[in-house]
């Protein structure tokens, strides 16, 4: 237990200088919320509910993937290319521990992200408190867990650390855009609609929205999120199983050694 306080303290301080990290993980989503709640008024709707209110519930799914899955994903990547990771075998710290305390760093940066969008929502834009504080919070916990696991799947198929923040965010912020975080899809052609059918985030949203009043769509948002991350994480396992075992078969990983 000592050994796990130890590294998540150090987590959290290494969290804390990385600009670049607290700038794509937490500030992005406070600054893409005030400046798309700035354009919606009090008196819009979106699908019937208030502006604020849904984009709000949005920027909170959008943080959450931000913070554990592009956080999470960036972190390894640049530490297993730096030779951090390399390093870490050779001492006592468990595996589990260290990748525990990196997504807890994670989850505690998304907490305080979001006691600020919520505080902000309220105070700027005059949206709700959540109506169910607590399931709202574990909703957001297993959304957090499931995008951490496709973080760390993802982070397998990321080579170099130089370009590691742009391919993430190439990911994840389109997807976050169909995914329903910044506005409704209900005018999205059928195309889009259909890949927006299979992005965890989408059931995710749905969940959080579920608790500030909004109509679900979906019969099991929730277990449905998580079947689909389960499913991404395993075949971005799958593909840098491929991938080293090409390099392998072609020599490609001795020339990289060297």
């Amino acid at each position: 237990m000592r050994l796990f306080v130890h590294e998540l303290k150090t987590e959290i301080r290494l969290y804390t200088r990385s600009r670049e990290l607290a700038f794509f993980t937490f500030l992005l989503p406070i600054i893409f919320f005030v400046l798309l709640g700035s354009v919606y008024g009090d008196s819009d709707k979106i699908k019937g509910y208030r502006a604020p209110d849904y984009l709000l519930t949005g920027m909170l799914g959008y943080g959450v993937a931000a913070t554990a899955f592009s956080g999470l994903a960036i972190v390894l990547v640049i530490r297993r290319e730096t030779g951090v990771l390399k390093r870490l075998r050779a001492t006592p710290l468990p595996a589990s521990v260290y990748i525990v305390a990196v997504l807890l760093t994670s989850m505690l940066a998304f907490v305080v992200e979001a006691v600020v969008l919520i505080a902000l929502g309220m105070l700027l834009f005059d949206a709700e408190f959540p109506k169910s504080l607590g399931s709202l919070a574990l909703a957001i916990l297993l959304g957090g867990s499931a995008f951490a696991l496709i973080g760390v799947g993802i982070s397998g198929l990321v080579r170099r650390a130089e370009g590691a923040s742009a391919v993430i965010t190439a990911l994840y912020l389109p997807l976050s855009f169909v995914s329903g975080a910044f506005f409704s899809q209900q005018n999205f052609p059928d195309w889009l609609k259909a890949i927006a059918d299979v992005l965890p985030l989408t059931y995710f949203l749905d969940a959080y929205r579920s608790h500030y009043g909004f109509a679900s769509e979906f019969r099991s948002p929730i277990a449905t999120g998580l079947a689909l991350s389960a499913l991404y994480a395993a075949l971005a396992h799958w593909a840098f199983l491929a991938a080293i075992h090409r390099a392998r078969r072609t020599g490609l990983l001795l020339k990289m050694s060297e």
